[in-house]
């Protein structure tokens, strides 16, 4: 039986009303205390409460670690470097996830929800660094990831309101666009990393590769729970482990880091705020937002505390000030991890203390650059054969969102055809765009931009313009938002 929500208007639990039956009052922002606290408040042992919160930090590492490791590599950072900015990747979700699960005033859903570095912003990140080189390139990045964090802040209490221009239909094509962006690099990876590489191409890499794709999957088949949650992780140690004797792995990067470092603030420089690249990553951050938004409303029915506009202002706000902030500490955007929403439903475990007991660990992780240059030691032809997983997976995901968009309309159907087809150009000829400007290269270089772009304009030429908007399938969002005064 579910248990019954006795949340205030403000987010607290009161189990009677103001007050509980002892007198105490139970707060938003402190431990409730009083016989009949919400398991989302509810405080566990701190044995538990640590361990719980570890499997929390297993079931997200490798989705923390993956997009520095494909960012550092595409902008050419040394392996000191590239430790560096997986430790602020490390430390910055961490930070996100604590805004997320204690929050203050009117930041933070409280809800067990775990942030980390966002996905969908790693294929526009690479097309900035090919557009304005690797020295420059991190540079622009943050820039442009502090704008659209700001914008995330600002039009968290609306955003609501627009989420209509978001139906599965366009949410579908966007992430599966997002995995099949970034296969290219894994295939690449798989390979050897870059075309002029030493061994590049070569049977021992794309061995390698394969063996490590072939692990993550038979650990994914055989293992079970907990354990089979750590497949892709095991699966990247196990191809990382065969790569020393193949002479394709070494410990020259863990002996350069330092075993404890506080956070460089601006490490590769200043921010440069560049307009083509904020409006591309402004784009990406509407579509974090609605992941995020759609993330929210599916575990507050785990959690059995509904997520109301409140709460998905509060969660939206702290998703765009931790994104602010990151690049401060040389992090990325940060957005909702929808694996851990899926470990709150298997473990039944629904205190948002555990997530912030995660979020500490995240913390403790950063802090620590030699953990992060243990990761760096992963090889690109394992990281490749676990990439084809791990991005066919997100591609995975957006097709089984489709599945759920209303496809036997036949203005979904030209929808989707037509933005996919939009997306895959700069896969398929990448050079497509180069005679173009500068503003419409960066935008369009990215195939989950401009598919992005192109589903939304297709989507309010078909549903929105000159038709009744609540009798079109395509204007129907995978869930219902309240409308209410904004937050």
């Amino acid at each position: 039986m579910a248990f019954p929500d006795h949340s205030t208007k403000d987010g607290g639990s009161t189990p009677d009303g103001p007050t509980g039956p002892d007198g105490v009052p139970h707060t938003r922002s402190g431990t409730p205390t009083g016989p009949a606290v919400h398991p989302v408040d509810e405080l566990l042992p701190p044995v538990r409460l640590l361990s719980t919160g570890l499997q929390h930090v297993a079931a997200m590492y490798a989705g923390v670690v993956a997009p520095p490791l494909i960012v550092g590599a595409g902008v050419g950072l040394s392996p000191a470097e590239l430790a560096l900015l997986i430790s602020a990747s490390l430390f910055t979700a961490g930070l996100a996830t604590l805004l997320q699960t204690l929050g203050f005033w009117k930041i933070g859903a409280r809800m067990p929800f775990v942030n980390g570095v966002s996905f969908a912003g790693v294929a526009p990140m690479i097309a900035i660094a090919k557009e304005h080189g690797p020295k420059d390139a991190l540079p622009v990045i943050f820039g442009a990831v502090i704008v659209a964090g700001l914008l995330c802040f600002l039009a968290a209490p609306y955003f609501c309101k627009l989420i209509r221009f978001f139906p599965p239909v366009v949410q579908g094509t966007v992430i599966t666009l997002i995995g099949v962006s970034l296969l290219p690099v894994a295939v690449n990876w798989a390979r050897g990393g870059a075309p002029g590489a030493p061994g590049f191409g070569s049977m021992r890499a794309i061995g390698l590769a394969a063996f490590t794709l072939v692990a993550v999957v038979l650990c994914n088949r055989l293992l079970r729970g907990f354990w089979q949650q750590l497949s892709l992780l095991i699966g990247l140690a196990i191809g990382t482990l065969l790569a020393f004797p193949l002479g394709l792995a070494d410990f020259d990067a863990v002996g350069d880091a330092k075993v404890f470092a506080l956070p460089s603030p601006f490490h590769f420089g200043a921010p440069v705020f560049d307009a083509a690249a904020i409006i591309s990553l402004c784009i990406v951050m509407v579509v974090s937002m609605t992941e995020s938004t759609a993330d929210m409303l599916a575990l507050g029915k785990i959690v059995d505390r509904e997520a109301d506009e409140q709460t998905l202002a509060a969660g939206l706000r702290a998703d765009g000030l931790a994104t602010a902030i990151s690049p401060v500490f040389n992090g990325f955007a940060a957005s909702a991890f929808a694996q851990n929403i899926g470990l709150v439903a298997l473990t039944k475990i629904r205190s948002r203390f555990v997530v912030a007991a995660g979020g500490g660990i995240l913390i403790l992780l950063g802090l620590f650059p030699v953990l992060g240059s243990l990761v760096s030691l992963v090889p690109q032809p394992v990281l490749g054969g676990a990439g084809i997983v791990l991005f066919g997976t997100v591609a995975a995901s957006g097709i089984r969102t489709l599945a759920e968009a209303g496809m036997e309309s036949g203005a979904n159907t030209i929808l989707v055809s037509v933005s996919l087809g939009v997306g895959i150009i700069p896969i398929a000829a990448p050079t497509f765009y180069d005679a173009f400007p500068e503003a419409v290269r960066t935008l369009m270089h990215s195939g989950i931009s401009a598919g992005c772009v192109m589903a939304v304009l297709l989507n309010l030429l078909f549903h929105h313009v000159g038709t009744d908007r609540r009798s079109t399938a395509g204007d129907t969002p995978g869930a219902t938002v309240p409308t209410a005064t904004p937050s």
